[in-house]
């Protein structure tokens, strides 16, 4: 399984068609080119009725290798399902909020960002700690010194400008 040949997967599920009406976009370590052996195929979804989110996925899904599908009954809580297609790992996460205002794509966007603005540092960094085991956003956190909540310290970043970026990857040692 080559980590840049994910797309075929996408394409043979078919799963962003299926999901069009919620806005189904990947993120994560793949399309990042941040991959380890073992990583899926993220996407996420803006699903204002989670149960026509979950009714589309149960029906198209469902008999797909390592299927589970979690839903909450009360309070805003996303849909989330898993599943193998074509030898990949996929995790579809569908949230009431707009994807513009969920975390993982705020935390997509500003790795996105920050990778774009840098040299290859950093990501020769977040990729050795990646293969060191580290989650995503714990190795942006590390390789960048930001203490504290990973997750938290991301998303704080999302709202820096480009300029700013730059200046914080100025100041590190990716060495």
């Amino acid at each position: 399984m080559s980590v840049g040949h994910y797309e075929s997967a996408v394409t043979s599920s078919a799963v962003l068609e299926r999901l069009k009406p919620f806005d189904p976009r990947i993120v994560g370590t793949l399309p990042l080119d941040l991959a380890v052996p073992g990583s899926d195929i993220d996407i996420v979804c803006h699903a204002p009725d989670p149960n026509a989110f979950a009714e589309i996925i149960w029906t198209h899904y469902q008999s797909a290798d390592d299927f589970v599908i979690y839903r909450w009954t009360a309070g805003p809580r996303p849909v989330v399902a898993r599943f193998v297609w074509d030898g990949w790992p996929f995790e579809l996460f569908g949230d009431q909020h707009p994807v513009e205002q969920q975390r993982g794509w705020v935390h997509f966007e500003v790795e996105r960002r920050l990778l774009a603005l840098d040299d290859g540092g950093l990501r020769r960094a977040v990729g050795r700690l990646r293969a060191e085991g580290l989650k995503t956003e714990p190795a942006f956190a590390a390789a960048l010194g930001i203490a504290g909540d990973p997750y938290r310290g991301l998303l704080d970043l999302a709202a820096e400008t480009d300029a700013a970026l730059r200046a914080r990857l100025a100041m590190c040692d990716f060495g």
